[in-house]
């Protein structure tokens, strides 16, 4: 059976992920002297004998939109169930993507990884530790990127994107740990945010679910700038708080651009189940 002809944009992204990986296997170390900085944080308060209270504890609205999310997917799965089985022979065309909502899945619980594995981090800052806080961090940049990838791209480049990623992030992770070398890690994480930043500029697909990436790279954005000025925040407020918890707060807000999309396709079916005869006697 011949292999199915590449689009333009699913050439684009091949090339794109295998130039990032021809870099971080061949391109030259970059010695991970940023240990040394992220292992020191301005805000270093206890709160009830946690230490680094404010650090720790700002990753809980990872936690809280991660689980919104998986509930908002688990509620799409069952009206999509319910529309199928009230439009047995026609269902709606506006059929959910079923990769887009597999790699939310996947972002969505890469959410909750992120937080465990910053917490994790935070307790006690140090190499081994800041190694488990990326690897939880690559489960969610695998997510949104297999998203983005089936929002501009194409469907079935999606999932593929997001394993891809996936893997890197946690190949990339192990690669610091046993060689501190971390421009493994930077193409993941930066390279990456350049890959979406590229396909919020391309046209969406057919039967995307809307999800507005401008609004993720924002709050990226931001949150990295909390994190650079973390010494300078925690002074300004007076050791109200510092960057470094800003940026967990402001980088939990990236899940709400899809959380929105979500919510609208929900919405969508909920529509298409009021409209059909049928469709209350199948749902009950």
């Amino acid at each position: 059976m011949p292999l199915p002809s590449l689009s333009r944009r699913e050439r684009g992204l091949l090339f794109t992920l295998a130039l990032l990986t021809a870099i971080a296997v061949f391109g030259p170390a970059l010695p991970a002297a940023d240990v040394a900085i992220a292992t020191v944080f301005a805000d270093d308060r206890a709160w009830h004998g946690l230490p680094n209270a404010m650090d720790v504890l700002s990753n809980i609205p990872f936690v809280v939109v991660g689980i919104w999310g998986l509930y908002r997917l688990n509620r799409i799965d069952r009206s999509h169930q319910q529309a199928l089985s009230a439009f047995p022979l026609a269902p709606p065309a506006s059929d959910p993507p079923d990769n887009t909502l597999d790699c939310a899945w996947l972002f969505f619980a890469g959410l909750i990884a992120t937080a465990a594995g910053s917490a994790f981090y935070h307790l006690l800052p140090d190499g081994p530790r800041l190694a488990a806080d990326r690897a939880g961090m690559a489960v969610a940049f695998a997510g949104l990127i297999g998203v983005a990838v089936c929002e501009r791209v194409s469907q079935r480049a999606g999932w593929p994107a997001a394993w891809f990623v996936l893997t890197a992030g946690l190949l990339s992770a192990e690669v610091f740990q046993e060689t501190g070398n971390v421009m493994p890690w930077a193409l993941v994480q930066f390279g990456g945010m350049a890959l979406v930043l590229t396909l919020a500029l391309a046209t969406p697909m057919r039967n995307s679910v809307g999800l507005k990436l401008g609004w993720v790279i924002f709050f990226y954005a931001v949150a990295k700038a909390f994190e650079m000025a973390d010494q300078s925040i925690y002074e300004f407020s007076q050791h109200t708080v510092s960057g470094h918890t800003l940026k967990h707060l402001t980088a939990s807000l990236a899940g709400l651009p899809l959380l929105l999309a979500l919510r609208k396709l929900e919405m969508r079916w909920q529509a298409a189940l009021r409209h059909n005869p049928g469709a209350a006697a199948v749902a009950a």
